[in-house]
């Protein structure tokens, strides 16, 4: 994947979408979707095809929750048979990717050139922990870089086996963990393409309380100084409430100048998730997602899509407002 003059939309919630397929309630599990790569395939291939259906150029694999930590604890299997999962994510997507293909050769439409793309999902290191970390990076006071690193090792490694696009390195909350992947990528893994995006609490700061500024200059500096810029398909922010992109947006800007950095956003719907109750709270304050569109584009977005709650339909409403802004 080269990096792009045109914007590209990536998928929605994966198991937001993934639960209309499935019977069992999805939030609140330790593994979270990443169980049904094993229970429902099926289903997982289905929620891929819905997203690819509606416009989306981008998929992940159903990886995000997914650690071999995580199967052995909660599906009983070995280390092999948890890596063999992960691996089977990844072949879910394809598996999706052809049958939207199969279909699209007929349509010159639904065609197009090199895509769609498929990127391993690379959740952070509080994702597996089940305890809300990934939302606060309260990790990164306790574990070292070199713990990080040796954890996502394993999950790049089986992603990267089945053959991927790129990784999608996404929902980090703190800036250690960042650079730590980034570290590992551009010296273990040549020719491996990434994005970068970070979880944030506000209109300034990462989950964890770091300048997200500073944060997503930082992993591009250290692009840079590896001479591996051609690799890094975006920086930005996913998993966070829309009208927080504009500012942080902006605040990078301020502070890079005149440097061109390709920019990558794909928020949840604005509401509130509340971990009590175990339930989304807030709908009714949400406005549309692709009414942001414009201006993440106007900021330099260069990979739109959802995160938390947004369904192929609203994917399929930012395919239209892209495309529209693509012919002016």
């Amino acid at each position: 994947m080269s990096t792009q003059s045109r914007i590209l939309v990536k998928c929605g919630g994966f198991s937001t979408q993934l639960a209309r397929h499935v019977d069992e309630k999805i939030d609140g599990h330790p593994l979270w979707g990443s169980r049904f790569d094993q229970q429902n395939p099926e289903a997982v291939v289905q929620t891929h095809l819905d997203y690819l259906e509606n416009g989306a150029q981008i998929i992940l694999s159903n990886t995000y929750q997914s650690s071999i930590e995580g199967f052995m604890e909660y599906l009983s299997l070995s280390r092999e048979e948890s890596i063999q999962l992960i691996r089977k994510s990844v072949q879910l997507a394809k598996e999706a990717k052809s049958k939207y293909l199969d279909v699209a050769k007929n349509d010159e439409e639904m065609l197009e050139p090199n895509l769609p793309l498929i990127l391993a999902s690379i959740g952070p290191y509080g994702a597996h922990l089940h305890d809300g970390s990934e939302y606060k990076g309260s990790y990164s006071k306790r574990v070292s870089i070199e713990d990080i690193q040796k954890w996502h090792r394993p999950r790049i490694d089986a992603c990267l086996a089945e053959g991927v696009d790129g990784l999608a390195v996404e929902t980090i909350p703190c800036q250690m963990e960042a650079e730590a992947v980034v570290d590992m990528l551009l010296k273990d893994y040549p020719n491996v393409k990434f994005w970068v995006s970070f979880q944030c609490k506000d209109e300034e700061t990462l989950a964890h309380g770091e300048q997200f500024s500073k944060a997503a200059y930082s992993i591009w500096n250290i692009v840079k100084a590896a001479n591996a810029v051609d690799r890094l398909i975006a920086v930005g922010v996913n998993c966070l409430n829309p009208k927080f992109v504009k500012p942080l947006f902006m605040s990078l800007h301020a502070l890079t100048g005149n440097e061109s950095i390709p920019l990558i956003v794909y928020s949840n719907r604005g509401e509130i998730f509340d971990e009590k109750q175990g339930e989304w709270t807030g709908i009714d304050n949400c406005v549309p997602l692709d009414s942001y569109v414009p201006e993440w584009i106007e900021l330099g977005a260069k990979i739109i899509g959802g995160c938390c709650r947004i369904y192929p339909e609203d994917i399929l409403r930012i395919r239209k407002c892209i495309d529209t802004v693509g012919k002016e």
